[in-house]
This record gives structure tokens, sequence and C-alpha cells, in this order.
């Protein structure tokens, strides 16, 4: 089924999903299994499942020269997604990124999507490299995201690369959305511009990064709503535990946070107190959002499994 449909047939309940990172490179399903498998008492329609592009590391030589080395840290997302559908028999959606991935690889890619019968996929240009100063696209590969869209949208189509036809596809695509703007766009306005033209282009639904002010998150709908998109928003959601997380996510994500979770997580005495901190933000928050009706809370686990786990449980 296709996520927007898991809304329709909800009539107005609020759903929950989780997104989930592939292992570190030596890991292996069990540890997906075992981050998912008590979140699986919440029903979720969907698990959402990140891609990691190879990435670079320099390796000093005997000469005192440094080579550089490509490395792959995570194992392949579409394995992944086709192991959790045949254990928790849920839909799974893959983020499809366009760095380091040629046009020919993401149709190969999007192949044996169709053929594993996953018809819903995450649509993203991707992140930057570890020591690239900003993204890179691949040679020969798309360069936007939007472009990646109407890859997949020719391929619904039953058009393929280099002027092929075959067998039409049934891709349902999700992008994100950035409540307080991408941080690469020069305003709220732009960003809010270039959304739509993904919308335009084929996207079905919207997935918000994480942000820990509900205001900012219904500002952008409406904005949303105003500029005529009318697709399904989904607020993307993260626990907040740990002190460094205050000045790392912010780097990191280019996101705010409002002034009692910083204060809060600050004078907590110890990491136990940090963590009740995070987890009675992350409750307040999926609450009001709840209340007002969301379609979905998407829950980023990123190793705090067990955390979300007891704030579904205060929310549901």
């Amino acid at each position: 089924m296709k996520v927007p449909e898991y809304f329709e047939k909800a009539e107005g309940r609020t759903l929950v999903s989780f997104e989930i990172l592939p292992p570190l490179k030596g890991g292996d399903i069990q540890s997906i299994f075992d981050t998912l498998d008590p979140l699986m008492e919440f029903k979720p329609p969907f698990i959402d499942v990140t891609y990691h592009r190879e990435d670079f590391i320099y390796k000093k030589q005997s000469s005192g020269f440094f080579e550089k080395v490509a490395v792959r840290k995570r194992p392949g997302t579409v394995g992944i997604c086709a192991s959790i559908i045949h254990r928790y028999g849920v839909d799974a959606v893959p983020h499809l990124i366009c760095g380091g991935f040629t046009r020919e690889e993401t149709e190969n890619a999007l192949i044996d999507l169709n053929f594993l019968n996953i018809n819903n996929v995450l649509a993203l240009r991707g992140d930057a490299r570890q020591f690239d100063s900003k993204f890179v696209p691949e040679e020969g590969g798309n360069k936007y995201a939007i472009d990646l869209i109407r890859q997949i949208k020719d391929m619904n189509e039953g058009k393929y690369l280099h002027g092929e036809e075959g067998a039409k596809t049934n891709f349902c695509i999700g992008i994100a959305g950035y409540p307080e703007k991408h941080f690469e766009a020069p305003n709220a306005n732009l960003d809010l511009k270039f959304t739509k033209a993904k919308i335009d282009a084929g996207a079905e639904y919207i997935v918000t990064q994480m942000f820990f002010d509900n205001q900012k998150y219904f500002d952008y709908v409406e904005r949303c709503r105003a500029a005529g998109i009318t697709v399904p928003i989904i607020p993307g959601l993260k626990p907040i535990t740990k002190q460094y997380q205050l000045t790392s996510i912010p780097r990191l994500f280019h996101i705010d946070m409002p002034d009692d979770l910083v204060n809060g997580i600050s004078k907590a005495k110890n990491a136990e107190e940090r963590k009740e901190v995070g987890i009675e933000w992350l409750v307040a928050q999926s609450k009001e959002l709840k209340e007002k009706g969301v379609p979905c809370l998407h829950y980023y686990t990123m190793g705090d499994a067990d955390v979300v786990h007891k704030i579904v449980s205060q929310v549901l």
C-alpha cells in the first residue's frame, strides 16, 4: 500500500512510523530486528530505512603522503527493506539519494525495488561527503532531488534510460520538508518554491526534518497549504537525551532548540535526568501534534529505540 493510502484508511486517526539507520559495517540484520521488535507493538504501517553514500578516509602511507580511500560504512538499504517486509509484514520505505549514484545505478536500484514489490521511496538529494565543503553530485548522476523524482516518474510511465521502454513501475514518492528551511536555501519562500516544484513533479507526501517547537511545524503546514501544497505533511520527531546533542544537532541539521528544552537539559544533574527531560519534551510535542490531527508521528530512532518506545507508550 502507498503511504498516503494508510492515512486515508486511518480516517483521521494519527498513525506512528519509525526511521532506522542501517548498522555500521560489520553489523548484521539482527541489530535491526532488536531495534524494531519492541516498536512493532505500536503497529507502524511503514518503516523508513536511510541510505548512506560511500565516504572517504585518508590513510597515511609509509612515504608520509596520504592516500584517499573510498569506504562504505553501512550495508545496503534494499536488502534491509526486504528483510523488514519478510519479518514484519509492513511496508518498508527506502531512502534514495542522488549522491553516489549514476542515473544507471539509480535505475537498477529501482528495478530491484520494483521486483521486491517495494513501491514507496523517499527521494532525497543527500548530504555532502565528510570532507567536501558542498554537495558534489556523482558524474552521470542526478544533481537535485527533483531530478531523481522525474526519473522515478518516468519509470512509472514505462520510460527508462536511453530511450528504452519497459514495464510501468508504481512508486509512491515522498520528499523531505524543512519547517526551518533547508540550510542552503537563501530564504523560506524560495525553499517552499522548491518544495512545491517537487510536488508538481510527482511527489505525494512530505516528511519533515526534526523540529522541537511545534509552532514551527504548524506555520510550515500553513505556508505549504497557502502555496497550493495539499499532500500529507508528516512531522519528523527526535528525542534529545544527551548534553552534546544541544550543540551537535543544531550544527548538523541547522535547526533551533527552544530555551526551555535547552535549560532543562543543561540543568539536569546526570544522564538519567537529561533523558527524562528529553522524554517529557517529546511526549508533550507528540500529544499536541496528535490533538491537532497530524496524519502520522514519524520518529527518528537513531540509536534511541528504547527511548522512543517509552515516548510512544505515553502518547498512544
